[in-house]
Formats: structure tokens, C-alpha cells, sequence
């Protein structure tokens, strides 16, 4: 597909210096552009590249001032990473549309209500009962449990799962080999040593424009629901377990783990590897580094905690340069020890 570097500028509301009427059909980094690709600069480390690069077009802020002359056209816009994002979700949003319809073999239940522009992929599972809307794309092997309700513009991409009764918002994402819904960990000790199964009565709801993982799995509520509210991002390999609630646009690395009932607010930032024991809450705003291990509430808004078990941030980088030098406080101490 290609598109004058007029039409570029136009959809990002952005002015032109240079031959707006220069094709462009792919997109590539600035350093590795060539003739025909688009490109942006948003960080100035890389603004040597703008005046080397075979780019047909460059993304620039409106207030970049040149040093050398370009080859290239400029696109110039107020924010040139954000600009580019959104060449890519209009990008993205034009395959959507390019592909539609139904690949053979694929099911389709009873009772299923779907809405217009839609894709099925070969060998996807779609249950009893289902209410899918407009512009929904399902790719092969995804599978889609009785009662669910799915909203417009989602893309269940190859291999997901997503239980019975499960409820997914407009605009979302879930991708390869989630899990929406499996059954939460959850048994009673019997007197003999042996557990028995508590059964999980509850479903996921999944708000709007909601980003889901690579191998991600969210465990439904044992009664009621386990919800991720709008706009939160959660990374790839990350557990969610039985009626966990998870704040707006919140953002969860990968290999992190929230256990049973806990609650995290809204913006808030987990990094990567991090763990959260069941039932406590953590406050609107909290940024919890990686590799932490959170064991109680956090009730401050706005607080960046680090280590395990997790405590203030600056507080913990001043007590791992105490820990590093602890033999050098030992050889001192054992000095004195033989003084005295």
C-alpha cells in the first residue's frame, strides 16, 4: 500500500517540507531506512541519522532546527513519537479491515449473535450463546467458551482461550496462548492431608481497550468477577489470580504474579518479576520495581517501593550500599574486636 507523504502528514495533522507528492510504503527505523520507507526522530542521540538516511520521509517535531541539509521530506508534528504510534494503530487497523471473513474449518454455535467485518480463522471454536460485535478478528485455533460477550474492534489472536461466561470490552487485545478465565487455585484442606476442590463459579471482565500477553492467564473469580479495568497493559507470562482487581491503565510486566483478592489501583507500574501476596491493596499511582516481593498494603498514593519484602525505594538503595559493604564492616568490626 502506498501513500503520498501529503496523505501522511494529513492524517497526523502535520506540514510538509519537502515533495509532499514522494511515495512512501513501509515503515523502518531511521538508521536502517531506505528509498521508499517512512521514518521518526524523537530521540536527538539519533539526529545524525536525519541527514544520512535514504528515508523518503522523516516524523519531526515542529521544533527541531536543522544543522545540515536532508534528503529526506519532513513531516513535521507537536509529538513525532506519538505521531508515529499513531501511524501504526491506523496502519494496524487497515489490515484488520483488509482481512475478513471465514477460513474452513472453523465452529460456530447455537444462538451466537456476530457483528459486521468480522474474521474467523481455520479450526476456531466459537460457543452457545455468544455476542461478539463489529470489526472482531479471530485467528486460528483461538477458542471461545458458551455465554461469552466480546465488544467491537477485539483481536483474539491465534491460540487464546477464553472460558464460558467471560466478558471482554471493545478495543482490546489478547494475544497468543492467553488464558481468560481458568478456574482459580483454590481447595480446602481435609482432615486426612487431602485437598479438595473448591469450584469457581465466577468469570473475567476485561474493560475497554485492555492489552493482554503472549502465554498471560487471568483466573476467573470464585464467585463474582476478576476484573482488569480500561486501558491497563499487561505484559507476557503474567498471572492473575481469583478475583483480582486491576486498576485503569495500569501496566504489569512480564513473569509478574498477583495472588488471590488483591486490588491494585489505577496508573500504577509493576516491572518485571514481581510478586503480590492475596488481599491487600495497593494505592492509585504506586510503582513497584522489578523483582520485588510486595507482602502488605500500600496506602500512599504516588509511592515507589523496591526489594523483598518491598519497602520505600530510596530507603532500599541505601540499604543495599550498606549490604554491599558489610565484609568491609566485618573486617573493621573484627579489627576493633582484637584492639579492645
Amino acid at each position: 500500500m502506498k501513500f503520498t507523504v501529503g496523505q501522511i502528514a494529513e492524517l497526523l495533522g502535520g506540514t510538509v517540507e519537502g515533495n509532499a507528492a514522494a511515495s512512501v510504503y513501509k515503515l523502518e527505523k531511521i538508521e536502517e531506512a531506505r528509498e521508499g520507507s517512512l521514518a521518526f526522530l524523537s530521540n536527538l542521540k539519533y539526529e545524525h541519522f536525519l541527514y544520512t538516511t535514504a528515508a523518503t520521509a522523516v516524523i519531526v517535531s515542529h521544533q527541531l532546527e536543522l544543522k545540515l541539509p536532508t534528503q529526506a521530506a519532513l513531516i513535521r508534528v507537536e509529538d513525532p513519537y506519538l505521531s508515529f504510534t499513531q501511524l501504526l494503530e491506523e496502519y494496524q487497523k487497515l489490515k484488520g479491515r483488509l482481512m475478513q471473513g471465514v477460513e474452513s474449518p472453523s465452529f460456530i454455535g447455537e444462538n451466537v449473535i456476530i457483528g459486521e467485518a468480522h474474521y474467523r480463522g481455520a479450526f476456531s471454536y466459537i460457543g452457545h450463546n455468544c455476542r461478539i460485535g463489529d470489526n472482531v478478528r479471530i485467528y486460528p485455533q483461538a477458542y471461545v467458551g458458551d455465554n461469552v460477550t466480546i465488544g467491537n474492534n477485539t483481536t483474539i489472536f491465534a491460540g487464546a482461550k477464553i472460558y464460558a461466561d467471560c466478558v471482554i470490552g471493545n478495543d482490546c487485545i489478547i494475544h497468543a496462548g492467553a488464558v481468560i478465565g481458568s478456574p482459580g487455585f483454590g481447595f480446602a484442606p481435609q482432615k486426612d492431608g487431602t485437598y479438595r476442590d473448591i469450584p469457581q463459579l465466577g468469570n473475567v471482565i476485561l474493560e475497554d481497550r485492555v492489552n493482554i500477553g503472549a502465554n498471560t492467564t487471568i483466573d476467573c473469580a470464585t464467585m463474582g468477577s476478576t476484573v482488569v479495568r480500561e486501558g491497563t497493559k499487561i505484559d507476557n507470562l503474567v498471572m492473575l489470580a481469583h478475583n483480582v482487581e486491576v486498576g485503569r491503565n495500569t501496566v504489569i510486566a512480564a513473569q509478574s504474579g498477583i495472588s488471590g483478592s488483591s486490588k491494585i489501583g489505577d496508573n500504577c507500574v509493576i516491572a518485571g518479576q514481581v510478586g503480590i501476596v492475596g488481599h491487600i491493596a495497593i494505592a492509585n499511582k504506586t510503582t513497584i520495581g522489578a523483582q520485588s516481593g510486595v507482602s502488605k498494603s500500600v496506602k500512599e498514593e504516588g509511592t515507589f517501593i523496591q526489594g523483598s519484602p518491598a519497602f520505600d525505594y530510596k530507603q532500599n538503595l541505601r540499604a543495599l550500599a550498606v549490604l554491599r559493604r558489610l565484609p568491609e564492616l566485618e573486617k573493621q568490626l573484627n579489627e576493633l574486636k582484637e584492639k579492645i
